[in-house]
């Protein structure tokens, strides 16, 4: 009974896509808007998509007017730069809620996303689990959680500068303690590109962020099972979503002989 209840509760744990990779489900064409903004600038791409029929790739839009506004009374207008890409050394400062507008076409998107701290990294190991008959690799991720306050986080692992596994999670299970996500990887004895080699570089990415992009990223998660898009993030009708955040990085590169044991009975 404890190792069926011990399964179950690693499954809960275990809530991650390999990629992010979103394959609207829509009739027409439709602009897309993701915009982010951190402690280190603003990044905003605007592009639209096909309409079913159409087989060819979506395209860039490379004439949108888009402006960045903070309820603290700071604003700045991001300029275009390249391939759908807007792009400033505009920062964000936590605690403060900013405004995203996208106008192009005559349309007009907007959303809203407030800053969140900086993110807390307290350990990342490599585990291997027995999953009934099965043995598997897992990327096991130590948060501490921001205190005092509702968090959310992004993760994002990339494998040699490619995405590999992400996943979010909020801290309603263990506020102010440490938080743990676990990202399957692969299994044992598995021949597949999935699979590691020692060598790869592992890079990952933990953003704290607020509660609209956590929802959105949430949605998205579950497009597979519902067959439908993301809950809209933007007003105005666009696809995409806007994230102010902190986030940090570590890296560490990848060894069969770093792998450990789960010591669970």
């Amino acid at each position: 009974m404890r190792r069926f209840i011990y399964i179950i509760c690693v499954m809960a744990l275990v809530s991650c896509e390999k990629v992010i990779d979103i394959d609207y489900h829509d009739a027409d064409s439709r602009y897309v808007v993701e915009g982010s903004l951190s402690a280190t600038g603003t990044e905003v791409r605007v592009s639209k998509t096909n309409a079913m029929d159409d087989n060819s790739t979506g395209s860039d839009v490379d004439n949108a007017v888009v402006v960045i506004t903070g309820d603290d009374g700071t604003t700045a207008t991001i300029p275009f730069i390249r391939n759908g890409y807007y792009r400033s050394k505009f920062k964000g400062i936590p605690g403060t809620q900013y405004q995203l507008d996208v106008k192009v076409d005559g349309h007009h998107f907007t959303s809203t996303s407030t800053m969140q701290r900086t993110p807390r990294m307290n350990e990342f190991r490599l585990v291997w689990k027995k999953m009934l008959t099965e043995r598997y690799l897992f990327g096991d991720l130590r948060l501490q959680d921001i205190p005092n306050e509702n968090n959310w986080y992004f993760m994002h692992i990339y494998r040699n500068g490619i995405g590999y596994r992400w996943a979010v999670m909020k801290d309603d299970k263990n506020p102010n303690k440490e938080l743990q996500q676990l990202f399957t990887f692969f299994r044992d004895g598995a021949k597949d590109n999935d699979v590691l080699k020692d060598g790869d570089e592992l890079k990952i990415v933990i953003r704290a962020i607020d509660q609209r992009a956590y929802d959105f990223l949430y949605s998205m998660q579950n497009m597979s099972n519902t067959g439908t898009n993301p809950i809209e993030n933007f007003t105005g009708g666009c696809l995409g979503y806007f994230s102010a955040h902190n986030q940090i990085e570590y890296y560490q590169d990848f060894y069969y002989k770093d792998a450990v044991e789960d010591d669970e009975e």
